[in-house]
């Protein structure tokens, strides 16, 4: 088949998947995503740009967050659309080595894997990553932030997504640790700005709720 009009079939069965998900993780992020994937693949030559953007589509398909029982996985809705069994293999593991699972992630095997990790960590941070942070910590009805819960320095995949932690929490378990984590040269350049304005408001956040240890919120 033809890789364009794979793409299609396979864009119009994502968009389906994705408008049940709510603004943190819905089409608008999967189109940032691929605009950072496709700015970081310009400085890496050797990547697939085709691989890169089948594989940006459907990487949050089968989030274990939105996940239902009846939820197509990525391997089914690329064999419903008839794409070969190498190519298949080459997206499900570029979107294996994506995410964070609090600090569990598995190995990158390609270029392709390092540029839309990269990329969809970049939409993590920044202001937009607040932005979806505290629209995910809503729409799940968690804390904007609690003077009294540690974040966790090491745990498990598990133990990452069971516990209902405040929003600002997520931002010292994951935000604040992915300018550190980034992979290609151009990924890293491009956190480096998005994670100072994190601090910057964390830190305008904190003098206006006195979230410090002095603080009346302790």
């Amino acid at each position: 088949m033809e890789l364009e009009q794979l793409y299609r079939k396979c864009r119009a069965t994502a968009e389906e998947i994705y408008r049940k998900f709510d603004a943190s993780h819905d089409l608008d992020h999967i189109n940032r995503v691929m605009k950072n994937a496709i700015d970081i693949s310009v400085r890496e030559p050797l990547a697939n740009e085709f691989i890169i953007k089948l594989s940006v589509l459907l990487h949050d398909i089968e989030d274990a967050k939105y996940k239902l029982e009846d939820t197509l996985s990525v391997r089914e809705i690329l064999e419903m659309h008839e794409a070969d069994e190498i190519l298949i293999d080459r997206v499900i593991a570029c979107i294996d080595s994506v995410s964070f699972s609090g600090g569990n992630e598995k190995a990158i095997t390609s270029i392709e894997g390092a540029i839309i990790r990269d990329a969809d960590r970049l939409d993590a941070i920044g202001a937009i990553g607040i932005a979806r942070a505290f629209t995910f910590g809503g729409a799940r009805g968690r804390k904007l932030y609690d003077a009294n819960e540690e974040a966790r320095a090491k745990m498990s995949e598990e133990d990452y997504r069971k516990k209902r932690t405040a929003t600002v929490t997520h931002f010292h378990e994951k935000l604040l640790l992915l300018k550190e984590l980034m992979v290609t040269a151009e990924g890293k350049r491009l956190a480096k700005e998005r994670h100072e304005f994190m601090v910057a408001f964390l830190e305008q956040l904190d003098r206006e709720i006195g979230m410090g240890k002095d603080s009346v919120w302790t």
